[in-house]
C-alpha cells in the first residue's frame, strides 16, 4: 500500500482492541421488574462477536415498545454485558436491517411492527419501507416511505444484490475535479464483473467512504486505496455509478476541515467491497423498500433546504413508488428506474434524529409498561434491536433459568485482543450466475471487518451476515 499524505478519520495503528473501557453507568438500563407486561424468553440467548472484536451478550424479551407515533407488542434483546466503548453514553441499538434466516436475533423491529399476524400493534397498515437522510447537523427518518420535499430531483431505485442486506452494486468509482478528467478507482478485470459492479453496503453505521484496499481477489487490475492516495487533492469529488447513473460525493463531504481529516478509508484485510456511509447520506436521501422478495434501494437529491422536524409527525402524501415489474426483470446487470407517481396517498411519520458530529446518529424509542425512555443508536446496517440491563438486578426467577456463565463472566474484564481476517479467496468469475455467488461471498467477508471501520457505531453481526451469505 503506497505512503499516505494525509490524515485519515479514525485510521487505527494499535494492536490495542480499545482505547478506553466500556461505562455501563454511562447509560441507562431497562428495569425489568418495573414494567408490567414483559415477558422474558431466557431460553433465546445471544452471545454477539464482531469483527471487530466487540462483544454483546443478553437474551431475548418481549414488551410494548414505542417508536414514533408507532407501538406495538414486540421482542427485543435485553443486552446484560458488553466490552465495547462505542456504546459509552448510549441505552442500546436500533438496526433497522433485514431478517436473516436462521438467525436467533429477535426479528427486527420494523418487521415486527408491521407484521400482520401481531394483533397487538397499530402499524400493521404501516408500509414496510423506510428513507433517510441527514444534514451536517440534523437527520431525520421516515416510516412507511419517504416526503418528496425532502428531494431535489426524482427518486430512481434499483434492486439489491441480496434479500437480506441493503446492498447495490457499484460499477463505478472516480475522483476528480471534474467527471471527464477524472481517475477509474475501480478497474475490473472483465465487462462482466463491471456489469455486476462491487457488493456496496449502504449503512448510516458507518461515518466514512470505505474503498478497496487491494485487487478484491483479482476482480480488479488495480488498488483502488493506493489510487486514490496517489492522486489525492483537496476540492475533487467521488462519483460512485449505481445502476448505470452516477452519484456524486463533493469534497465538502468527504473532506472533515475542522480536523483536516480525510473521511475515506481503505478496507481493513479480508473486506471485498465498499460501504457506503454518511459521506453519501448527506447528499441523498435514500430510501429501503423491504416490500418486495429482495429489498429497493431508492437515491434522490437531498432539498438542503429542508428542515429536519423537531418531533414525531405523521403526515400523508402521494405515493410515490419503485416501478417493480421493470426491476423484478433485471438480472446480471442491474440499472436505476424513476420513481412512478400515483394519485395513492402513503402515510409517513417523520422521526427526528439527533446528529452528533456527523459521526453518530441517535433516535429515542420507548419500552415497557409503563413506558421507560432510551436513546439508541440507529443504524441501517444492523438487525439487532436491544437495550441495556443491569445483569445483578434482574429477578431471581430469570438469572436461574440464564447460562451461569452470564453472571460468573464480565466481559469488560477479559482479554482484549484485536481480531483478523483472511484474505478473500480466489474466485473465477465467467458467468453472471457466478458472478451473483461470488458477490454474495464477498459481501459475506465485506460483513466480517466492515465493523473495524466504524467510528463510536454499532456493528453489523459476524456470525449472522457468514451464516446468511456462507449458505449461497
Amino acid at each position: 500500500m503506497g505512503s499516505t499524505k494525509f490524515k485519515v478519520a479514525d485510521e487505527k495503528h494499535s494492536a490495542k482492541l480499545f482505547d478506553e473501557a466500556y461505562r455501563p453507568n454511562d447509560s441507562r438500563h431497562f428495569r425489568v421488574h418495573d414494567s408490567q407486561t414483559f415477558v422474558p424468553q431466557t431460553t433465546q440467548t445471544f452471545d454477539l462477536n464482531y469483527a471487530d472484536g466487540s462483544h454483546l451478550r443478553g437474551f431475548s424479551g418481549v414488551d410494548q415498545v414505542y417508536m414514533g407515533d408507532y407501538k406495538a407488542t414486540s421482542p427485543f434483546g435485553v443486552i446484560t454485558d458488553c466490552n465495547s466503548p462505542d456504546f459509552n453514553g448510549v441505552d442500546g441499538i436500533l438496526g433497522f436491517g433485514l431478517p436473516h434466516a436462521g438467525s436467533d436475533l429477535p426479528t427486527p423491529i420494523l418487521f415486527a411492527m408491521t407484521d400482520e399476524a401481531n394483533k397487538d400493534t397499530n402499524a400493521g397498515k404501516l408500509t414496510r419501507k423506510f428513507s433517510f437522510f441527514s444534514t451536517d447537523d440534523e437527520a431525520e427518518v421516515q416510516l412507511g416511505g419517504y416526503d418528496p420535499a425532502t428531494t431535489a430531483g426524482t427518486m430512481w431505485y434499483t434492486p439489491a444484490l441480496a434479500s437480506d442486506d441493503f446492498i447495490v452494486g457499484v460499477s463505478s468509482l472516480k475522483f476528480g475535479h471534474r467527471l471527464t478528467d477524472s481517475i477509474e478507482l475501480l478497474q475490473f478485470s472483465s465487462q462482466s464483473q463491471r456489469n455486476y459492479g462491487a457488493p456496496s453496503i449502504m449503512d448510516s453505521g458507518t461515518s466514512c467512504l470505505v474503498i478497496p484496499a487491494d485487487t478484491m481477489g483479482g476482480q480488479l487490475q488495480n488498488n483502488p486505496w493506493d489510487d486514490f492516495a496517489k492522486n489525492w487533492a483537496k476540492h475533487k469529488s467521488f462519483w460512485l455509478e449505481i445502476g448505470q447513473k452516477k452519484w456524486e460525493i463533493p469534497f465538502n463531504q468527504w473532506y472533515l476541515a475542522d480536523s483536516d481529516q480525510t473521511c475515506v478509508q481503505p478496507s481493513p484485510a479480508g473486506m471485498t467491497g465498499l460501504l457506503v456511509g454518511d459521506v453519501f447520506f448527506r447528499e441523498y436521501v435514500v430510501e429501503f423498500d423491504m416490500t418486495a422478495k429482495r429489498p429497493i434501494i431508492g437515491i434522490a437529491p437531498l432539498n438542503k433546504h429542508y428542515v429536519p422536524v423537531k418531533r414525531n409527525t405523521l403526515a400523508t402524501f402521494e405515493l410515490h413508488e419503485a416501478p417493480k415489474g421493470k426491476l423484478h426483470m433485471l438480472r446480471g446487470s442491474e440499472i436505476m428506474y424513476p420513481a412512478e407517481h400515483t394519485e395513492r396517498l402513503t402515510e409517513v411519520d417523520r422521526i427526528p434524529i439527533v446528529n452528533q458530529m456527523g459521526t453518530q446518529y441517535f433516535m429515542d424509542v420507548g419500552i415497557g409498561t409503563p413506558r421507560q425512555k432510551f436513546t439508541v443508536i440507529f443504524d441501517t446496517g444492523s438487525t439487532v434491536f436491544g437495550v441495556f440491563a443491569d445483569k445483578h438486578s434482574l429477578p431471581k426467577t430469570i438469572k436461574n433459568k440464564l447460562p451461569h456463565y452470564y453472571f460468573e463472566q464480565d466481559l469488560r474484564a477479559l482479554e482484549q485482543v484485536r481480531m483478523t481476517t483472511a484474505p478473500a479467496p480466489l474466485l473465477s468469475l465467467s458467468s453472471p450466475v457466478v458472478l451473483a455467488g461470488a458477490a454474495l461471498l464477498n459481501v459475506a467477508l465485506l460483513a466480517l471487518v466492515a465493523v473495524q471501520t466504524r467510528r463510536s457505531r454499532t456493528r453489523a453481526a459476524l456470525s449472522q451476515r457468514v451464516a446468511a451469505y456462507g449458505a449461497v
